[in-house]
């Protein structure tokens, strides 16, 4: 196919924020003439969300309420789930705790109330849901326990999910056209209004992606645009100057493609408004050995480390630095990595003995994905640890015995502990404790992983009216015509931190808002394109 010289919506990025947006613009009006363009080739299609587990959290009345619409649950095993419901005031509670409270508010209730519904309208439109029992439960005594208030994922994860929306896409005419970027907005001089897109099209003299590249300009005209390219968190010059010192040095968990562009081309042709957490990101433990710059498409989500919790983690120079039972996993993973990054040479050593070992993720933790280090002794352990990077093997040994005379005794935490809760289990007396699941390191064989920090994505963005996703003017105050933002490019619901599952959900929420306001705007004239 070759690019249109005109469309009615075009959508920028082909994440789960944009195509959610493109899905629901064809649906509200089916006239509508709906392009995607993306600056990645077709094989880096799905943006950060491809990278992602699949992981959506929603209002919900508990496992009746989701049953429904999910496709990994026999009739057999369903008397053997738990799951607490999971209310509005639950996931606002959490995303008020979680960022400080700083979350915008309306940003906010509008994620919250709109997350069902929206969920709903994804498996209507062909997203397969499961259970996410692999992420999200624990068998404890025959029963499955969902804990954290998240329980739904996609099928086959991130790559499962874009493939589905990629079908959605194809089925409700929207073209997708990859190697395309964005690098103007175009715009009505008398009325402000964006009513185009000047962008820079690759072609390839070898046949694909890796040959050598031309490109040719050209302006794509249309009635609404609708910014779906995600952050900044691919780009190091920007990490390091929103972000801080040492960030530019951080692994790239996903696309290597989101590079902060569109936001910098957003404020400089239309004074788009800034706002919320321009140095806060959400950053994870990532296996030490992935690639620096872009995230691996066939191992994708599963190098990322999130089994502290279930033991304790140790810098290079042998020192515990944070608690790693402060919550449940998925309201701390996503500010792990800013931690794991402030300690030198910006690793750290995940331990745990034999009694937890087998809790560990199989998807994270195989050895066919990350380098095991084991030791049938402390000692031994140990010295592994140094050939992978330990600078102090003494004050390692010494952390994990001061931990180990800290932790409740043995025979009461056999009785007490339960990953699916927090049980209480705390240290006594350390500079810094473990609060839960604080189980001792002593059960040969022993096990640790290096990690370091993995980059997922910026939470600075732009302003929208909650209502539309509608892009806010910094000059005027007021909505920019035809001009909307969604996914990581929408300032100010996430802060320092934000509950797992809250992204995929907030792109989906408001990319269905923002598909609706553009189709709406399909009969406003708004003059000539130029």
């Amino acid at each position: 196919m070759s690019l249109p010289p005109a469309c009615d919506i075009l959508v920028v990025g082909s994440g789960n924020a944009g195509f959610s947006a493109a899905l629901s613009a064809a649906q509200h009006d089916p006239s509508a003439k709906v392009i995607i363009i993306d600056k990645c080739p077709a094989t880096w299609a799905g943006g950060n969300s491809y990278f992602t587990a699949g992981a959506f959290r929603t209002v919900h009345d508990g496992l009746p309420d989701l049953l429904p619409l999910v496709n990994n649950v026999p009739s057999d095993k369903v008397s053997q789930i738990d799951m607490p419901v999971y209310s509005a005031a639950d996931f606002t509670h959490d995303l008020q705790r979680m960022t400080g409270g700083r979350t915008d508010p309306t940003l906010s209730r509008i994620l919250v109330e709109g997350s069902r519904d929206t969920i709903g309208w994804l498996a209507e439109n062909g997203i397969r849901f499961q259970l996410s029992f692999n992420r999200q439960a624990y068998e404890i005594d025959g029963r499955i326990k969902f804990w954290g208030g998240m329980a739904l994922k996609t099928e086959d994860g991130g790559k499962g999910l874009i493939e589905d929306h990629l079908r959605a896409a194809e089925k409700h005419g929207i073209e997708v056209f990859f190697d395309t970027a964005a690098t103007k907005l175009v715009t009505n001089p008398k009325t402000g209004a964006v009513t185009g897109v000047e962008v820079i099209s690759r072609t390839y003299t070898g046949g694909n992606d890796s040959g050598s590249q031309t490109g040719q300009k050209m302006t794509i005209q249309a009635k609404a645009v609708i910014m779906a390219a995600g952050g900044f968190e691919a780009n190091p010059q920007l990490r390091a100057q929103y972000l801080g010192p040492g960030w530019d040095a951080a692994r790239v968990r996903g696309t290597p493609y989101n590079t902060g562009d569109l936001l910098q081309v957003a404020q400089r042709d239309v004074f788009a408004k800034a706002v919320g957490n321009w140095s806060g990101c959400h950053s994870v433990a990532w296996d030490a050995d992935a690639p620096a710059h872009a995230g691996d498409r066939g191992v994708s989500n599963e190098f990322t480390k999130s089994g502290y919790p279930l033991g304790i983690m140790i810098n290079r120079d042998g020192v515990r630095f944070v608690d790693e039972g402060s919550d449940m996993r998925n309201y701390t993973y996503a500010m792990i990595g800013r931690r794991i990054l402030e300690q030198p040479g910006q690793i750290a050593f995940q331990v745990w003995d034999a009694r937890t070992t087998s809790w560990l993720r199989s998807e994270e933790y195989r050895p066919e994905v990350t380098r095991h280090i084991r030791g049938e002794s402390l000692e031994e352990l140990a010295d592994r640890c140094v050939e992978a990077g330990l600078t102090d093997k003494e004050r390692f040994l010494a952390t994990l015995s001061e931990y180990n005379r800290s932790v409740p005794s043995e025979d009461f935490a056999k009785d007490k502990w339960d990953p699916a809760i927090k049980d209480g289990l705390a240290t006594k007396g350390l500079a810094v404790p473990k609060s839960n699941w604080a189980l001792p390191i002593g059960r040969a064989p022993f096990l640790a992983v290096r990690v370091t920090t993995g980059i997922t994505f910026t939470f600075g963005g732009l302003a929208v009216n909650p209502d539309t996703a509608a892009v806010i003017s910094e000059a005027t105050g007021a909505e920019i015509p035809g001009l909307y933002a969604v996914g990581e490019m929408l300032g100010g619901i996430f802060h320092g931190n934000y509950p797992g599952g809250s992204g995929l959900t907030s792109g989906a929420v408001f990319g269905r808002r923002a598909g609706r306001a553009a189709s709406e705007r399909l009969g406003v004239d708004e003059g000539s394109f130029r």
